[in-house]
């Protein structure tokens, strides 16, 4: 069995910045132990497979640990790969997902992905989260994810989480974020429980991310940077209950992958 394999940079405007992500088009879906297998051999913090159907397309996302409800920067590689590597020519592109329907538009700055906004809500007590970042002060919020608001961006840039207590946590990862000087908002996201100990970009925290800054600033329209070491850049729309993410893909690596038939 071969299945073709794309490896592309998300909200990246050249190869080695944003994240990467594996993204495995199928003409039929293999069982759920083979999609994981080839997401941990990839060892990228996603792996996205799809399935055309008659509404669009069938996306499902894979860490190298577990199937996540929601990735951002897996989907705008996904549909990068639908639009440029299998010549779709729709201007929206529909992707049946665990969180529901997500669409994905050409735009004049990249792909834009419609996503639903989630709003954070209060969260305490916050001590156990800033010890396990090693904050002494911070805003912790929840939704999918914890939200940790500071006031410096280089709070953000230095912040050095012990990721066995992270582990420890509820939620599915730690957002830090702070109001930046280049960027509306910086932030990085740390997520263990799913096998990702840093994520360079996280489309999804940015459904919560985006609702909080938009009222904070006082904006609907935000510049958003992520990540640590590794960094990538998004822009963001608030759309009534929706949030806008908007990003541009560099392809890095286009392959086969074999698989054995039988023992």
């Amino acid at each position: 069995m071969e299945i073709s394999l794309f490896q592309v940079d998300a909200f990246a405007s050249r190869p080695f910045e944003g994240n990467p992500a594996a993204v495995c088009p199928l003409n039929e879906w293999l069982d759920d132990a083979t999609l994981q297998a080839i997401a941990a051999e990839n060892n990228l913090s996603e792996t996205a497979f799809f399935v055309r159907e008659s509404a669009g397309y069938r996306l499902r996302w894979f860490t190298p640990s577990v199937e996540v409800d929601l990735c951002g920067h897996a989907t705008l590689a996904a549909a990068w790969v639908v639009f440029n590597e299998l010549g779709d020519t729709a201007d929206t592109l529909t992707f049946m997902t665990r969180s529901g329907e997500l669409r994905v538009h050409r735009h004049e700055a990249g792909l834009a992905m419609d996503f639903p906004a989630k709003q954070p809500r209060a969260m305490a007590p916050a001590e156990a989260v800033l010890s396990a970042l090693g904050l002494e002060y911070g805003e912790v919020m929840m939704t999918d994810d914890l939200l940790v608001v500071v006031e410096d961006e280089s709070i953000v840039d230095d912040v050095s989480p012990d990721m066995t207590r992270l582990m420890a946590l509820p939620g599915r990862g730690v957002a830090v974020t702070a109001p930046g000087r280049e960027f509306d908002i910086v932030t990085r996201w740390f997520g263990p429980k799913v096998g990702v100990e840093e994520d360079p970009v996280t489309g999804s925290a940015h459904t919560s991310l985006v609702p909080y800054w938009a009222e904070r600033l006082g904006k609907t329209r935000l510049t958003a940077r992520q990540g640590g070491r590794r960094r990538g850049q998004l822009r963001c729309e608030m759309a009534g209950e929706r949030v806008i993410l908007i990003g541009q893909v560099a392809p890095y690596l286009r392959g086969t992958i074999r698989i054995a038939d039988g023992p």
